[in-house]
């Protein structure tokens, strides 16, 4: 995650991502909002990368608390957790259904053109269960 520091304008637009979810503002989550959305730009990132950020960004907390935290967001529906590789969990704040490009050689995560994806059929889903969401990752290698 590149520098990013914590302004009072992206504090103030962390408090309104939290708010929009009716989730409690925590100075843990207002610092950590306030680093994933003050800007307004959608990110992708690691728990890991989150927490050395807030590090950066002078308001440190615990890399449990980010995880946490992270969770929280995800269940609260303002971000979406991908899975690379069944390990490496990145988390999008953008969390509409979209495609990803899983870039191997530097291990990022980057949003794909969804108008170019189509899928024509989905495999019936066994008896009693329903298709929930679908997560497109593409892999990538530079050449």
């Amino acid at each position: 995650m590149s520098e990013i520091s914590v302004t009072s304008d992206r504090c103030d637009r962390g408090r309104d991502w939290l708010a929009a979810a009716d989730l409690r503002p925590t100075r843990q989550r207002v610092a950590l909002a306030a680093l994933l959305v003050g800007d307004g730009r959608d990110r992708h990132v690691t728990a890991e990368s989150l927490f050395e950020a807030a590090e950066r960004a002078g308001d440190p907390v615990s890399l449990a608390t980010v995880y946490n935290t992270l969770r929280a967001f995800c269940d609260a529906g303002l971000m979406r957790e991908i899975t690379v590789d069944g390990s490496k969990s990145y988390f999008d704040t953008n969390a509409t259904n979209h495609p990803h490009f899983f870039w191997e050689d530097s291990g990022t995560l980057t949003d794909a053109p969804l108008s170019e994806l189509e899928i024509r059929r989905l495999p019936r889903p066994p008896e009693g269960a329903e298709v929930t969401a679908v997560d497109v990752v593409i892999r990538l290698r530079r050449g």
